[in-house]
């Protein structure tokens, strides 16, 4: 598929907004070449190129504007944990040290370009290095989350046919119980202060490894990674990516969704086997030469989290619905953060009563990005831009968004139909390039001229576009259909609700009802049951169409989600239904 266009078919790029003078001004810092190449193909007078490596033609370049002064001393990137440790790296650092995995990678492992290596880390700083020395061999990375099962990572290995695989040793043991099933895989490296039986030691070897390496040359089409869908609806799927789908595309797009200063500072707290830890902790933050901030929290904490806010100059901060859902939970008057200007949610609609909470508590608006595994991010909520509630933004550059009906035809402002993004006649930068040995579900994903996501939404006249669901997700009642991110944004805003999803139930007069899983708050947890869920019930039909109310409401300790933190609906309606 050709990842080639020529952006005079896009010039709906610059009619968004007017061109950013900080934004060119900090691109024109990458180097006169990488600078002079965006310029023509932002005019349209050259084509993308045929050649491109995010290691050598971005990080690279970035280096050598740190040894000529031209950069902000601070880092590039920033980690800590709980235990007081701390890594900073400048650009010029990390070009050491990841060359020296590199190394690592390609001399004592064997591994050649276009081989595939499976990488299960949390959030240590070793994570970093290898996504990157993976770039400067040509090493196809496959990221894993580090909650996978032995099961999950024996479907991994034997799907993607990896050669090499490192993780620590707390998963060591996990893997060795089903690598005699996996016959391409050839080596183990632990990260480690130990020693393991068949494991190579990861940190030992790059120790004593040597730096000197020379980043390979690739195609702007090479396959550079390779994620496995979260897995709601069946059986993960691997999404490829390319160079020029990942790490070129920020060069074109990326101040409209994050737009830093090289001086900036970026937290996403996203695992690191999600897309959007790829975008929002390494390529796009690194585009602008801005740091990247990480806190290995081994859970999520809300006091570790405002703390953190308050201590370290932290410009924006990314994560999932449920981190703003969990720090709305404390009093934040409390808090006095040192440098937050910017928030973002993304995985998932993030409900308007959190919104308005955390805004009226810091002052700060929460801004929503909408994207795929296979697409990156598809819409969000510019900064500058004006916010409604409820929505998602307007279509990010590069991707022309419509919701469309089952046909591919466009349907109008105010219609609900399928979100989908045109794919014909030229495939758009930052698409996937296929879902690997899977043909029958790369051609499914495309109807007519569109990449269709499976979402249900709507857009309004100023091209606002609103979620309502998951294609799969819509509930019919008495011939209603009925979007469970309504529901659950109403039942959410009751003072008794911490988290809810909400799913069809069968009925024998109505088909399906809607049902409702609510996990409580603690000074709710004593309450009547039965008259606390008639209140839900009534309370919801006081917010929104009272035919949209829970019919059905069960009380649950926890919901169950994917390993990035995703609802898993469809999980809770197949045991409704009895598929379970």
């Amino acid at each position: 598929m050709k990842l080639l266009f020529k952006l005079q078919s896009l010039k709906f790029l610059w009619t968004l907004k007017p061109p950013n003078r900080t934004f060119h001004g900090h691109l024109r810092l990458l180097s006169s070449d990488v600078y002079s190449l965006y310029e023509s193909v932002r005019r349209g007078k050259q084509e993308i190129p045929k050649y491109f490596n995010f290691a050598s033609d971005v990080l690279d370049k970035w280096s050598e504007i740190e040894k000529a002064g031209k950069r902000p001393s601070n880092p590039a990137f920033w980690w800590i944990n709980g235990n007081g440790e701390e890594v900073k790296w400048s650009f010029e650092e990390l070009g050491f040290l990841s060359r020296k995995v590199a190394n690592v990678l390609t001399k004592e492992c064997g591994l050649q370009k276009g081989d595939r290596l499976i990488l299960i880390l949390p959030r240590i700083p070793e994570w970093w290095l290898v996504n990157v020395a993976c770039m400067r061999a040509g090493i196809i990375l496959i990221p894993g989350v580090s909650q996978l099962s032995a099961k999950d990572i024996l479907y991994r290995l034997q799907a993607s046919k990896a050669t090499c695989i490192i993780t620590t040793d707390k998963l060591a043991p996990a893997v060795d119980s089903v690598a005699a099933q996996c016959q391409f895989l050839k080596t183990k490296l632990m990260v480690s202060t130990g020693s393991r039986e068949g494991w190579l030691n990861f940190t030992e070897l790059y120790r004593n490894q040597s730096a000197d390496h020379s980043c390979i040359k690739t195609r702007i089409e090479d396959p550079m990674i390779i994620f496995f869908t979260s897995g709601t609806t069946g059986s993960p799927k691997m999404t490829q990516h390319s160079q020029g789908s990942l790490g070129f595309r920020p060069l074109l797009s990326e101040r409209y969704w994050l737009d830093l200063p090289p001086s900036g500072m970026i937290w996403n707290t996203a695992d690191t086997g999600w897309i959007l830890t790829s975008i929002a902790s390494l390529y796009d933050p690194w585009v602008f030469g801005s740091c990247i901030f990480i806190h290995n929290l081994p859970q999520m904490e809300s006091a570790a989290i405002l703390n953190t806010l308050c201590r370290f100059p932290i410009d924006a901060l990314i994560g999932a619905p449920t981190l703003f859902r969990m720090l709305v939970q404390n009093d934040l008057s409390k808090y006095k953060f040192m440098n937050l200007k910017y928030c973002m949610s993304g995985g998932e609609p993030l409900n308007p009563e959190v919104m308005e909470q955390w805004k009226s508590q810091t002052g700060l608006d929460i801004h929503e990005v909408y994207g795929q595994t296979e697409t990156g991010i598809i819409c969000s909520v510019f900064k500058g831009m004006k916010i409604k509630p409820g929505s998602m933004g307007k279509a990010a550059p590069l991707y022309d968004v419509q919701i469309v009906d089952k046909n591919a035809n466009i349907l109008p402002p105010g219609q609900q139909g399928e979100i989908a993004v045109r794919s014909k006649p030229i495939r758009p930068l930052g698409f996937f390039s296929e879902y690997l040995d899977n043909p029958k579900k790369t051609a499914e994903s495309e109807r007519g001229d569109f990449y269709v996501t499976g979402d249900r939404g709507t857009v309004d006249e100023d091209g606002y576009f609103q979620f309502i669901g998951r294609d799969d997700d819509i509930i019919i009642s008495s011939g209603y259909r009925i979007g469970p991110f309504e529901v659950e944004s109403a039942l959410i805003e009751h003072p008794a609700v911490v988290e809810t999803a909400v799913v069809s139930s069968p009925d024998p007069l109505r088909g399906e009802v809607v049902k409702a899983f609510v996990v409580l708050s603690p000074t709710f947890s004593s309450s009547d049951l039965k008259s606390l869920a008639r209140d839900l019930q009534d309370h919801v039909k006081k917010t929104t169409a009272p035919y949209k109310y829970p019919r059905k409401v069960e009380f649950v300790q926890e919901l169950p989600k994917t390993v990035t933190g995703k609802i898993k609906r469809n999980e809770l309606r197949d045991k409704e239904w009895g598929r379970i």
